[in-house]
């Protein structure tokens, strides 16, 4: 996984208005470049933010490329959970999961 270039690709596009708008018109062309794998580069073409969520998308960083493809706050967190139900735990960065989403935690 390549979670570095991605984060880079969802940072740019908050950050780069020339980015974002050939983002808008030439989703695949604008991610060009970046060294995604195919999960991934499906991901952030479909803005599939629940599975960019369980890809490890630091979720600040998630929360503005949701933004940017119009989903709303609530619908941004409900595609999280979401996302980790449809594609299994968090897989890298800070929100990696330890254990499956229904297990229970014995304290």
């Amino acid at each position: 996984m390549s979670l570095y270039q991605l984060s880079k690709l969802l940072y740019q596009l908050n950050r780069d208005d020339n980015l974002k708008a050939r983002f808008k018109i030439d989703r695949a062309g604008a991610v060009e470049g970046y060294d995604l794998t195919a999960e991934e580069r499906s991901a952030v073409l479909d803005s599939d933010i629940g599975l960019l969520y369980v890809l490890g998308v630091n979720g600040q960083i998630l929360m503005h490329f949701a933004a940017l493809c119009g989903v709303e706050w609530s619908d941004y967190l409900q595609q999280m959970r979401d996302g980790v139900k449809r594609h299994g735990p968090v897989r890298a960065g800070i929100y990696t999961m330890t254990t499956s989403p229904d297990e229970k935690v014995v304290e």
